[in-house]
């Protein structure tokens, strides 16, 4: 039978999400581990979207194949309690071989949170990206407007980025103010990497008034990474969450609204 989870975690302390060699702490292999003992047989999964060292998962969504028969609730409080307190299964249900979590999404859901005052954070360090300059949110929405739709987005990710396609079509993308936090939500049929970052440090700038609101178009219209700006740090992005048809019935958490 094949397994869908929805799971979160704080990604502070992980070198990511992705498996990777022994001795190097993930998210993944921290999941498989959990899963594996529940199972009582070795257990693979596989992610909507892979996450980079220090970016958090509200509801990352995953999948998995397995002979052994576990009700839901045993998947999800099995997992649990076999998982550290920075990582917890929220749902478990059984879906049809049809359901893929990475090539059944339709849409992703990051935000990208900002701490900004003119002294650093403590508590806050590793959950939100510290922006000390004052920060104008209106002409980050400007910038951001610029950026809606489908485009080529090569300007905006990583060089190493192994896509084959730069396109990517972003559906919304919006900056508000929440007191000291200053959030950037974006939505898009599926994301490049380092794509958010990129545009938050655009924005950021912009956001500073060192540069105009339309320099996040001009960067776009380059197809040229090298003329973007500097990569926002990692420690303010959340995955916040995946869309997938009706027709697989997921139990998903609803993070429509921001999760700060």
């Amino acid at each position: 039978m094949r397994i869908a989870l929805g799971v979160e975690y704080d990604g502070h302390g992980y070198s990511g999400w992705q498996a990777q060699k022994e001795g190097v702490k993930t998210v993944q292999e921290t999941l498989e581990q959990a899963l594996s003992v529940v199972a009582n047989e070795p257990v693979r999964v596989i992610c909507a979207g892979r996450t980079d060292t220090g970016v958090h998962g509200a509801e990352q969504v995953v999948h998995f194949d397995i002979e052994v028969d576990r009700d839901d609730r045993s998947w999800v409080y099995g997992a649990n309690a076999n998982l550290p307190k920075d990582v917890c299964v929220l749902w478990a249900t059984q879906v049809s071989e049809e359901f893929h979590a990475r090539f059944s999404a339709r849409r992703r859901r990051y935000q990208y949170v900002i701490f900004n005052r003119s002294v650093r954070p403590t508590f806050l360090a590793y959950r939100t990206t510290w922006e000390y300059r004052p920060l104008d949110e209106a002409r980050m929405q400007q910038a951001a407007n610029y950026l809606i739709g489908k485009h080529d987005f090569n300007a905006y990710r990583a060089v190493g980025c192994q896509a084959k396609s730069p396109v990517r079509e972003v559906l919304s993308l919006n900056v508000t103010r929440k007191g000291q936090f200053v959030l950037v939500d974006i939505e898009a049929n599926a994301f490049l990497h380092h794509m958010v970052r990129n545009i938050a440090g655009v924005l950021m700038e912009i956001g500073a008034g060192k540069r105009e609101p339309e320099w996040a178009r001009q960067i776009l219209e380059t197809c040229d990474r090298t003329k973007g700006g500097v990569t926002a740090q990692p420690f303010g992005l959340y995955l916040t969450g995946v869309s997938y048809d009706n027709e697989f019935k997921l139990p998903q958490v609803s993070h429509t609204s921001s999760i700060w």
